[in-house]
């Protein structure tokens, strides 16, 4: 599998990443068990994969435990990029926590559970209006220079808070440790990171992570006839997640990508796949399977490129509305 920059760093990463949101979950299918996920993660290394993302919430931490306990046996350890999250909290009062003193406990734990004693890349998983961003930043830079983590990268920043965390961390060369990334939801059923969040990270060298990028599995084509009695928006638990894109713009995008991939003689997983990927600015997307088969299914994209006016077509019928101030207020 093709290897690509994170940001503008030296770290690299495999243009396809593996996601473990539902790694340790007993109701989240296929992957809730153990053999499955050593299933899923063997069938991705031997493909090239090298970037793996967890985070200390999937699955109450048991992503991680059992992410660690695959590491090393069944893949060697130096083989992947081991990405993880802290920040998001079980407190309904406060569901982010973004200060010092929490993140570098939380990293602590996850180390412990992952059995390592370093991930590639840490990652603020929500931006923390209630503390200070210099201090939130500052335990990315105590994490990177005592070694825990070897890169450092956000989550869920929108385009502002993007741009002040990078820039502050840009501010201090050699001091400071750059973002190297972050990861927000982006597929051709939800452009909204091209309108400040995408170019604030082209501008400032920092790699996208597109999380979700099969539209939570609707671009796969497999709710055109309604909702399969085994996916996950027949789950109690996961019905709410994949419901807002069941409406009739997401269905008209849809039908766009199963008329590309027939007349390609592919998948419409494949053509949607194809076309986040290969985005302006996208390092890796994060693919969570539910199952072996449709993860291989996905890692099978990796010859495919999709002709300039098939992009362009799904460009223009996913096309977001951007008005005042993202264009030239002369032409409005």
């Amino acid at each position: 599998m093709e290897q690509r920059h994170l940001g503008r760093t030296g770290l690299r990463v495999s243009r396809i990443g593996l996601g473990t949101l539902m790694w340790g979950r007993t109701s989240g299918g296929e992957a809730g068990d153990d053999q499955a996920a050593a299933e899923q993660l063997k069938i991705f290394w031997e493909a090239g994969g090298t970037l793996v993302d967890t985070a200390d919430v999937y699955g109450g931490g048991e992503a991680e435990y059992l992410l660690g306990q695959l590491v090393g046996g069944l893949v060697p350890r130096e083989d992947l990029v081991l990405a993880t999250k802290s920040g998001s909290v079980r407190d309904p009062d406060r569901r982010v926590d973004g200060s010092r003193g929490h993140l570098l406990a939380a990293l602590d734990a996850s180390l412990a559970r992952l059995g390592t004693d370093y991930v590639d890349l840490w990652q603020v998983h929500a931006f923390d209006p209630a503390t200070p961003v210099e201090e939130t930043l500052q335990a990315l830079d105590l994490a990177v220079s005592s070694g825990r983590a070897r890169y450092a990268g956000v989550a869920g920043f929108s385009g502002w808070q993007l741009a002040k965390a990078a820039t502050w961390q840009l501010a201090a060369p050699g001091t400071r440790t750059r973002l190297a990334s972050t990861q927000m939801e982006y597929s051709l059923l939800q452009r909204g990171v091209e309108r400040e969040v995408l170019p604030a990270a082209l501008d400032l060298g920092v790699g996208l992570l597109p999380s979700s990028p099969l539209g939570r599995g609707v671009l796969t084509g497999k709710y055109r006839s309604g909702v399969p009695a085994d996916s996950r928006g027949a789950s109690e638990t996961l019905a709410a997640f994949v419901d807002p894109y069941l409406d009739d713009t997401a269905s008209r995008i849809v039908d766009a990508v199963v008329t590309a991939a027939n007349g390609l003689a592919v998948t419409p997983l494949q053509v949607a796949l194809a076309w986040i990927r290969d985005r302006p600015g996208v390092a890796a997307p994060i693919v969570g399977a539910r199952t072996s088969s449709q993860l291989s299914e996905a890692l099978s994209v990796e010859p495919l490129s999709l002709p300039e006016e098939i992009c362009q077509a799904l460009d223009d019928v996913s096309a977001p509305v951007h008005r005042y101030p993202d264009q030239d207020w002369s032409t409005l």
